[in-house]
């Protein structure tokens, strides 16, 4: 009995560190956590009523996929991408992403083509409504949804994580008014990749790429401690 008792205690234990590492990625993603800002321990821990231990495990994870930087003495902080390493980022995708397109316009299916004409209304409604953490997510969401068509899970899943990093490098030198990627050139993918014109589809995608660079002002923002009893009110509740 005592055992089962300290495995679940276990699994609810790792059931909560899911939460709470999602719930912080979202605010990354989203840019309610802007590059630079200070992710103390005692904060965090008090705003998800758990011990600083508790909050140190989901730190090193986030550490682990270089959404944040720990270092000692200063302690947590969101990685503010430097220009070159910005750069890298977005051009790495759109090395992978644009190879990946001869494969993923092979599998294409009717289904696959909804599921992105699903997200790309969505996209457009949180335009449209100016929400700029769901058309930053559902921007996110589009690319990776495209890539996942291919049945490449490897190289879908590192693009799922450069679409995290992308979201730092937006949110550091990104204009105010940028949020996510465009509709239209997400509209124009779609519309290529129902057609079947790789040749095509694969230089939109270049040309796609080669925008949100050209949109980048490399200039670096400042430190910042949000409101995190505000910012994950619902995520403690839930």
């Amino acid at each position: 009995m005592s055992s089962w008792h300290g495995l679940k205690s276990t699994i609810f234990s790792q059931d909560k560190d899911d939460e709470i590492y999602h719930a912080i990625v979202k605010a990354i993603v989203e840019h309610q956590l802007p590059p630079g800002s200070k992710l103390p321990e005692e904060a965090l821990a008090t705003a998800f009523g758990i011990s600083r231990t508790g909050i140190r495990t989901v730190l090193q994870r986030l550490a682990a996929v270089q959404l944040i930087r720990l270092t000692p003495k200063r302690g947590a902080q969101v990685v503010t991408p430097g220009v070159e390493e910005a750069r890298n980022v977005l051009l790495t995708r759109r090395m992978l992403e644009c190879a990946n397109l001869p494969q993923v316009v092979a599998n294409s299916a009717a289904v696959h083509i909804s599921a992105l004409e699903d997200v790309l209304a969505g996209e457009e409604r949180a335009h449209e409504e100016r929400d700029g953490a769901t058309a930053i997510r559902l921007s996110a969401l589009f690319h990776v949804q495209l890539q996942a068509i291919s049945g490449n899970e490897v190289l879908t899943q590192m693009v799922s994580q450069l679409t995290l990093r992308s979201s730092l490098v937006i949110a550091a030198y990104g204009a105010p008014w940028q949020q996510g990627c465009r509709c239209h050139d997400h509209q124009q993918l779609v519309a290529l990749l129902k057609a079947g014109a790789t040749a095509p589809l694969v230089r939109q995608m270049e040309q796609h790429f080669d925008d949100i660079l050209a949109n980048l002002h490399f200039e670096r923002s400042g430190e910042t401690t949000p409101d995190f009893a505000r910012l994950f009110a619902s995520a403690v509740k839930g």
